[in-house]
């Protein structure tokens, strides 16, 4: 994972706006939504400034939140996602997580008793594979995750995990990815890993697929739906 320089955080909302933190921002909430999908975008290893105005990661996320939200069965699904405080994930302070943890606290607030999936890329997936364990987590679509040796697994069990990673990516290790489903498979979560084809970290060369995976393995996880996701990253059904 590239680093960046660490920096002390200006006292303001970590986003550029002045006020307290709020890492919940709410996208769209339909009338009766009947599940929750949340959404968290990359970062740094490093970095504790805020996420500028202009944030690629977080625009790397608008296409996913729109593919969700556009299916019929997507259009009663709350969309939010998550406002970092800082830019990075700063070692053991884990401040992306630490953002996720409030955020999902604040979402289950908002609609109690929504089933929950996550997705996060990058950075963003290691938060969501950690914060995965929250009551209102169903399961956990990661996206080019980071997913340092050593990472906890335990916590996941008895929930559906999804780890999307193209072997060629130059910015987290695929390995990881496979590496971390597996013991999450052992130590009883529904984990599975898909080799895609093409994408990179970026995620852009075959974009459309990783979107229209995505959204066929967030309906299916609430769906409680068995999945079957082919090597090659094709999702039957």
């Amino acid at each position: 994972m590239r680093t960046g320089p660490a920096q002390p955080v200006p006292p303001d909302s970590g986003d550029g706006q002045r006020g307290p933190h709020r890492p919940l921002v709410v996208h769209r909430r339909p009338e009766s939504p009947r599940a929750a999908v949340l959404l968290m975008h990359g970062g740094r290893a490093d970095g504790r400034t805020p996420p500028p105005r202009l944030n690629l990661p977080a625009l790397r996320m608008r296409p996913f939140g729109s593919a969700i939200s556009r299916p019929p069965g997507g259009r009663d699904l709350l969309l939010a996602s998550v406002r970092y405080r800082c830019r990075g994930w700063n070692g053991p302070q884990a401040d992306a997580a630490q953002d996720a943890r409030r955020a999902l606290d604040e979402l289950t607030e908002l609609a109690a008793g929504l089933p929950v999936v996550l997705v996060g890329h990058s950075m963003g997936g290691r938060a969501a594979l950690l914060t995965g364990g929250h009551p209102a987590v169903r399961g956990i679509v990661a996206l080019a995750p980071w997913c340092p040796p050593g990472e906890p697994v335990s916590h996941l069990r008895g929930r559906t995990v999804v780890l999307l990673h193209d072997k060629l990516d130059r910015v987290t290790d695929a390995e990881g990815s496979w590496a971390f489903a597996d013991r999450a498979r052992r130590s009883g979560a529904l984990a599975h890993s898909v080799a895609m084809p093409r994408g990179g970290h970026t995620m852009l060369r075959g974009a459309r697929q990783w979107h229209r995976l995505t959204v066929d393995l967030v309906a299916a996880i609430l769906d409680g739906a068995p999945l079957r996701v082919s090597a090659d990253g094709r999702f039957p059904g």
